[in-house]
């Protein structure tokens, strides 16, 4: 991984990574050593898009150093350089400050802004509504107009961003008809910006459908890699999850830091055309939440940082829940398409070794009543870390450094007859698919992919006792994909390995009739 085994301010510089490097360290006020490493080659080429980037950051420094007319050339040549203006616009606010006080700079910024600063986001859809998430400049007022394709009339919801929320909106738009495509666009301020955009809600809600979604985890910022989320739109997914180590942050104590991950990544062309048309739903992991394999305790407020950086998360996502809110914070929700229930857990934020809890009392009683509750043909019960015994050898960051409460939950599922749990998993830099042998029940198969675009691979690990190694790919970035189909009469779920080339590497399915005490 890319930084220390515990928690504590000193962490391993990411080699491909100058830029999180370089606000790290500005972040902490020493500014010398930010533009050091900022200077670095990145890891292959020097590209058009490293030097905007380097341009950018040192506008961060420039600022931090009281030049804005420095900042200003910097901004003007990462934009020269191919770098979207909304960059400099969305902040980090509280750095560009003094550019922003250039009456120049406003100027330049206003005859050359075409877009939200960032979104459109899809997400929470449902078969009836969705929600669309944007960043504004300043807070404004956010209007949302959809139409289906070919029909009238318009739908239009509203609301407003607001700067306690870092500039965003979430507009609910509710009226909508079931597995319908529908065409949108965004007006701010009675401005209509950005281009038109469409999406396709869920199949009726607890109906048998058939539907495909793409998940993974570990997606780093790398140049050389930030296609895959135009291959992940090419698929056609009906929902993208991401199930931690999004953008990798490393840095719980400065929100200069978080910000500037997710409005790099926010900004990047290829993830703004895959959001605008296909909803989102994430939970974090380590290096989103803490830093590597961090294990925070069990108290909402300690440590301190703990609630800022759920804050961030939240204003940066478009979920239909998080967690059970400001009381007990979190990023755990659920949500369906059509008769299959995705049940997103959080790992981390109650994440105690010694205490035994990955989940903590609240999420753990919420998960248990959700599996018994559940109506779907499918429960897909995600995760950051894999379920899977072994799946990380020797180590105590997956469900092998809390077994108990792994076979708690295990045992709950069959002690109830939940049928029709499927495992789906993030965390280990490779995509794998594998089977967990149960004697008091049917066995629990396990998807797992998390090397979206980050350059570190993990190993394959085959068979490990209690479990068997069905399929895996580590060669190249890749993305698990899932087709489900419950209208057969044995419903079905296919998984496939697809790599950024969009090669199909390997696929398998399962049938229900596998997922059943019968």
């Amino acid at each position: 991984m890319y930084v220390g085994l515990v928690l504590m301010p000193f962490c391993l510089q990411a080699q491909h990574d100058p830029g999180r490097n370089a606000v790290r360290l500005l972040a902490q006020g020493k500014l010398a050593e930010a533009e050091a490493a900022l200077v670095k080659t990145p890891r292959k080429v020097n590209s058009p898009v490293s030097q905007a980037e380097q341009a950018y950051v040192s506008a961060m420094v420039a600022c931090e150093k009281d030049d804005p007319t420095r900042a200003f050339e910097m901004a003007k040549e990462a934009v020269e350089l191919g770098m979207p203006v909304e960059r400099f616009a969305a902040g980090p606010r509280d750095v560009f400050q003094p550019l922003y006080e250039l009456e120049e700079f406003h100027d330049w910024l206003e005859a050359n802004r075409s877009q939200p600063i960032h979104g459109p986001i899809l997400g929470a859809m449902t078969d009836r509504s969705v929600s669309v998430w944007v960043r504004t400049f300043k807070e404004a007022d956010v209007r949302v107009v959809v139409r289906e394709s070919g029909k009238g009339p318009d739908i239009e919801a509203s609301g407003q961003s607001s700067e306690e929320e870092d500039f965003t909106a979430v507009v609910r738009v509710n009226g909508l008809e079931p597995d319908t495509e529908y065409k949108y666009r965004v007006i701010i301020d009675d401005e209509v910006v950005g281009a038109i955009a469409s999406f396709r809600t869920f199949p009726t809600e607890g109906a048998a459908s058939a539907f495909r979604f793409v998940f993974g985890g570990c997606s780093g910022y790398t140049e050389e890699f930030e296609h895959i989320w135009s291959v992940i739109g090419d698929s056609g997914p009906a929902a993208l999850m991401m199930l931690g180590d999004n953008v990798y942050i490393d840095d719980p104590k400065h929100s200069v830091s978080q910000r500037y991950c997710y409005y790099r990544r926010f900004s990047q062309s290829d993830w703004r055309g895959l959001v605008a048309q296909t909803p989102v739903y994430a939970i974090y992991d380590d290096h989103d939440f803490g830093l590597n394999d961090c294990n925070p305790g069990p108290h909402i407020e300690k440590p301190a940082w703990k609630r800022q950086v759920w804050n961030v998360f939240r204003e940066n996502w478009n979920n239909p829940a998080y967690g059970g809110g400001a009381e007990h914070p979190g990023c755990w929700f659920d949500f369906y398409i059509g008769d299959v229930h995705f049940i997103m857990l959080d790992g981390r934020y109650y994440r105690h070794q010694k205490g035994g809890s990955m989940l903590g009392p609240v999420q753990k009683q919420w998960l248990l009543e959700t599996l018994k509750e559940s109506k779907g043909t499918f429960k897909i019960l995600a995760s950051p870390v894999p379920f899977t015994p072994g799946v990380k050898p020797g180590s105590k960051d997956t469900w092998d450094g809390f077994n108990e409460e792994r076979e708690e939950i295990f045992t709950f599922i069959e002690e109830n007859e939940i049928e029709g749990v499927v495992l789906m998993a993030a965390d280990r830099h490779r995509t794998d698919f594998r089977k967990i042998h149960r004697e008091s029940g049917y066995p629990l198969y396990e998807m797992m992919s998390a090397r979206l675009t980050n350059t570190h691979v993990h190993g394959l690990t085959e068979n490990v006792e209690g479990s068997e190694w069905l399929m895996g790919y580590n060669k190249k970035c890749s993305f698990g994909l899932v087709e489900i189909d419950t209208q057969a009469s044995d419903p079905s779920l296919k998984f496939s390995i697809v790599n950024i080339e969009n090669e199909v590497i390997e696929d398998t399915a399962i049938r229900l009739s596998e997922l059943s005490f019968n």
